[in-house]
């Protein structure tokens, strides 16, 4: 075979090699970055105060676009009157 066909059969096989390589890497750092976001929701969800009725709720509302207040999580609570005093003022 002419040595420079050989040369290039040669270097598309590394090439070659080389995605198959880069493509395995890239599924497990695909992989790791959907673990590493299912950690965080997780997280987040744990961190609110509530039930996992209200939850589930919550979730097919906002699926749907069912929130009319744009707030997803729970609702705040009123402020004290100490607080409204300071904001009339």
């Amino acid at each position: 075979m002419n040595p420079k066909i050989e040369r290039v059969s040669k270097d598309i096989q590394k090439t070659k090699d080389k995605i198959n390589e880069f493509q395995t890497k890239l599924r497990e750092l695909e992989k790791q970055k959907t673990e590493l976001e299912n950690m965080e929701i997780v997280d987040a969800v744990r961190g609110m105060d509530i039930s996992l009725t209200d939850l589930a709720t919550l979730l097919k509302a906002a699926k749907s676009g069912g929130t009319t207040s744009g707030q997803v999580g729970p609702k705040s609570e009123p402020p004290t009157n100490t607080e409204t005093e300071e904001i009339e003022e």
